[in-house]
C-alpha cells in the first residue's frame, strides 16, 4: 500500500514548503511548487531550486526541524492496520529522502523513495544528488511491489496531485485523499477528512480481493 506525502500525510503547504520556511526561501518554493502544479515548471527545475536553499545547512539541523512538521491525524494507526491486515504500508513520494527517511522511522513504513539532496561532512552542499520525479515514483514502487512478490493490480495507492497519476494509473486501487481535481479524475474513490483512517474502509478493497 503506498502512501504519498505532501498534500495527503501533510496537509496544506508540503513539507518542503514547511523547511523552506525556517531555511529562508518559503515563498521562492511555494511559487515554484504551484508551478510545478500547473505543469509550467517540471520536478527537475523545482528540485533544484529548493535545494539551492538547503546550502550549508548541517543534517542534524534538519532532523530536529521535522519534528514539528504538520502531518494529518491517524497516520500510526492506518500503518498499523494495514500491517494487521496483510498490507505492506510504503511511502512513495516526491519528498526529499531525509523526509521520508523520518516518516517511516517514526510511523514505521516499510520503505521509502525520494529525491536525493548531495552531502559533504555533514552539510548540505545546495545540490540534488538524484533526481526524482513522478515516474520514477511510479517505477520505484512498482519494483518494490515486485520484490514483495506482489503484482500491481494488487497494490494501492493514496494520494493527492499530479505526481500521484502516474502510480494511480498502475495500481489496482487509487484513493484521492484531499485531493485536487486533477487527481480525484482518474481515482478508483475520492476520500476527504482530517484523519488518515478515513481511507481504510477503502483500503479494505484490497484484503477482500486477496
Amino acid at each position: 500500500m503506498f502512501f504519498d506525502v505532501d498534500g495527503t500525510l501533510v496537509p496544506g503547504a508540503s513539507s518542503g514548503v514547511f523547511l523552506a520556511g525556517l531555511l529562508g526561501h518559503r515563498e521562492e518554493l511555494a511559487r515554484a511548487e504551484d508551478a510545478y502544479a500547473s505543469g509550467a515548471l517540471d520536478n527537475r527545475q523545482v528540485s533544484e531550486l529548493d535545494a539551492a536553499g538547503w546550502a550549508g545547512t548541517a543534517e542534524r539541523r534538519v532532523s530536529g526541524w521535522l519534528d514539528g512538521l504538520p502531518l494529518v491525524a491517524g497516520i500510526a494507526e492506518t500503518v498499523v492496520w494495514c500491517r494487521r491486515n496483510g498490507l505492506v504500508p510504503v511511502l512513495a513520494t516526491l519528498a526529499w529522502t531525509p523526509i521520508g527517511g523520518y516518516l517511516a522511522d517514526r510511523f514505521g513504513f516499510h520503505a521509502f523513495s525520494g529525491p536525493e539532496l548531495e552531502i559533504a561532512d555533514g552539510r548540505f552542499t545546495g545540490r540534488v544528488a538524484r533526481h526524482f520525479d513522478e515516474h520514477d515514483k511510479r517505477d520505484l514502487a512498482l519494483a518494490q511491489a515486485r520484490e514483495l512478490g506482489l503484482a500491481p493490480h494488487s497494490c494501492g495507492a493514496v494520494g493527492d496531485s499530479r505526481s500521484d497519476l502516474p502510480l494511480f494509473a498502475s495500481v489496482g486501487l487509487s484513493v484521492a485523499f484531499n485531493a485536487s481535481a486533477g487527481a480525484r479524475a482518474p481515482a478508483t474513490i475520492a476520500v476527504d477528512g482530517d484523519d488518515l483512517r478515513n481511507v481504510i474502509p477503502q483500503l479494505s478493497r484490497l484484503v477482500t480481493a486477496a
